[in-house]
């Protein structure tokens, strides 16, 4: 579970513990570290830490996605909602693959059906804790992980040209309309 803050975060730029917040977690599914708050905390319990690998999972939103800790967040807690997953047998899946797997269609699907609360809608610890995760070797996790990043790169670049595209064009018919 993600640290209770009783009250609302007191930032201290010169604080001696970031904070991983909802706003940290980015579309592609990482933790964006570059512009964690830092609090000031006298004691914080050795599992509340989060460190890179770690998924941080979205427990009350529109979306139950997770993410990523791609880089190392120094001393970081994660606040709560969100929900911090670590992987406690590395050699059997990779952190990246199982960050994948969540976001997928089926596990999507299998936590929507799982979700509380009629205002608030919430996804358990328990019912995260359901959830069946298919795991192939690790060479095939990798395989899966790597042509995932290659679609979503492929996406990304061909949203970009179609933007580009969109604006040549638009440029090239006022040109037109102004006799140029």
């Amino acid at each position: 579970m993600g640290y209770a803050f009783r009250t609302r975060l007191d930032i201290s730029a010169c604080g001696n513990l970031s904070v991983i917040q909802m706003k940290d977690l980015h579309d592609d599914n990482t933790v964006h570290c570059d512009e964690l708050v830092k609090v000031e905390m006298k004691s914080i319990k050795e599992n509340h830490l989060v460190k890179k690998g770690d998924l941080v999972f979205r427990s009350r939103s529109l979306t139950t996605t997770s993410a990523i800790l791609l880089e190392d967040p120094g001393k970081a807690i994660v606040a709560a909602p969100l929900l911090r997953i670590r992987i406690q047998r590395p050699g059997l899946v990779l952190p990246e693959y199982l960050n994948w797997y969540i976001n997928q269609e089926d596990a999507q699907r299998f936590l929507a059906s799982r979700t509380e609360g009629t205002l608030q809608k919430m996804i358990s610890t328990q019912a995260l804790g359901e959830l069946i995760v298919s795991l192939p070797p690790l060479a095939k996790q990798k395989h899966i992980v790597a042509l995932a990043m290659l679609s979503d790169r492929e996406a990304f670049l061909l949203h970009e040209l179609a933007i580009k595209r969109k604006n040549y064009i638009s440029m090239k018919l006022m040109q037109f309309a102004k006799g140029e």
